[in-house]
């Protein structure tokens, strides 16, 4: 995949596209891109025909300076020009006032791709393995929780339901449906919805495709997501809300966003032998042992919240231990059992309050680091390690992921590897952004704290 220039649109498929608008009765434009963190951000504009050439071939200036981790005030002109391959319709929005988005790759005036900008970071890592004839493919599964707010203004589950039930106890179907049917007219491959493990947790799990258009995905997911349940909650009277939260609620599984991989050069899937005893190939096990390797600093990335660690404890299916097995989801990385085209990894740490852009280019990173230097995952660890003893595990050279974000943006410091992946810019803004939010979060006084040392 090469990185856009400025002046690439096809004549032909931006017609089509304009055709299209018209059709759609498009009245606004939703010119998107995100944060740092992965916020949606937005700029709105009236569909206008005759500017639409302009728009897709020079796009748009805007003030980035109050964007988290773009730029300073002094610099603070960029430039969002619209991917014309991301067009659609928003299906939550009213037929008669029709708003359609793009998503948007950040640009500097000067007509370079704008190196704070998450979307070309992962444009950039793609390119780098595309030059080798690579494609690297990537199936997320984002958990939530459908909350609703009590008369004290507390969060609380929707239900009391747990993994797979039905009504009476899953109060969820009715949502997942309006989801299902939104989500397939933006163009989404629905596999399967269902009630997740905890009270009031949802899964929608969608087909993977590039790693560019899945991390697309992912942002519109969560948008949708919101938009509709806020919609429907609106509708009902109720205060029902959506949060992708990690760790919304203690004592009960949180929410990840396990990413299943796989690289493809052309047709054949990279990770499959059917030789082996195993069905994996030795970059399969390479990649593991890339992603081992560097998995301190991922997370980081991967699980960039002070939340994100109260999900990442043992004893709630979470993984904290750097191992890999064929079936083991107590391991950091399992290996579904499917097997030829199929034949995946699963990275099951990250959450979905990450940013999937840079996600999803550290994890890749990291993973051909560990094919081009032949990293060896060692052997996968079948037995149930959160049953193991501190020395089992250390026999068995198993470590463990940080417990703190304050220890993960350490590991990230020390990485020099997922550091060049994000570039010195973003690597700079990001962790100036995680020093000031651990911070905030250690001089914070708890009600845990207040109820448990008051009386002292």
């Amino acid at each position: 995949m090469e990185l856009d220039s400025m002046s690439d649109i096809n004549e032909e498929k931006m017609q089509n596209v304009i055709e299209q608008m018209k059709e759609d009765n498009i009245k606004f434009i939703r010119l998107q891109f995100v944060d740092i963190n992965g916020t949606v951000k937005n700029i709105v504009i009236p569909f206008n025909e005759e500017d639409m050439e302009e728009l897709f071939n020079e796009g748009m200036l805007f003030d980035g300076s109050s964007i988290a981790g773009f730029v300073g005030i002094n610099e603070s002109d960029l430039v969002l020009k619209p991917d014309i391959n991301t067009y659609s319709r928003l299906s939550w929005r009213p037929e008669e006032s029709a708003v359609c988005r793009f998503i948007c790759d950040v640009w500097t005036p000067e007509k370079e791709p704008f190196v704070g900008d998450p979307r070309s970071v992962l444009k950039k890592s793609l390119a780098k393995i595309g030059k080798m004839g690579l494609q690297y493919n990537i199936g997320p599964e984002p958990e939530f929780f459908i909350v609703d707010i009590d008369e004290n203004g507390y969060p609380m589950p929707y239900d009391e339901a747990g993994y797979f039930d039905v009504e009476p106890l899953d109060k969820g179907p009715d949502f997942r449906r309006e989801l299902t049917l939104n989500l397939e007219e933006l163009d989404f491959e629905v596999e399967a919805s269902h009630h997740e493990v905890a009270p009031g947790q949802n899964e929608i799990a969608f087909k993977f495709k590039d790693a560019l258009k899945t991390a697309d995905a992912v942002i519109t997911f969560k948008q949708a997501i919101k938009a509709i349940v806020d919609n429907m909650a609106t509708f009902d009277q109720m205060d029902y809300r959506v949060t992708f939260m990690p760790k919304p609620f203690f004592g009960v599984n949180g929410s990840g966003m396990h990413c299943h991989q796989s690289i493809f050069k052309g047709d054949k899937n990279l990770f499959s032998d059917p030789d082996s005893d195993t069905g994996l190939s030795q970059d399969a096990l390479y990649f593991m042992g890339g992603l081992l390797k560097h998995a301190p600093a991922v997370t980081a990335i991967t699980n960039p919240i002070v939340n994100s660690y109260k999900r990442l404890v043992p004893g709630y299916e979470a993984p904290v231990y750097r191992a890999y097995g064929l079936k083991n989801r107590s391991a950091l990385i399992r290996v579904p059992a499917a097997r030829g085209k199929a034949t995946r990894i699963e990275y099951r740490s990250p959450d979905p309050a990450c940013n999937p852009y840079l996600a999803f280019a550290v994890m890749l990173e990291a993973g051909i680091d560990g094919i081009q230097n032949k990293i060896d995952p060692g052997d996968p660890i079948e037995e149930n390690i959160y049953t193991m003893t501190e020395e089992e595990r250390e026999a068995k050279g198993i470590k463990v992921l940080p417990s703190s974000l304050w220890e993960a943006y350490h590991s990230l410091e020390e990485d020099p590897l997922i550091l060049g992946a994000l570039g010195d810019h973003i690597s700079q803004k990001f962790l100036e952004l995680k020093y000031q939010e651990w911070d905030e979060y250690r001089v914070q006084v708890f009600g845990y704290e207040q109820r448990k040392y008051l009386d002292i």
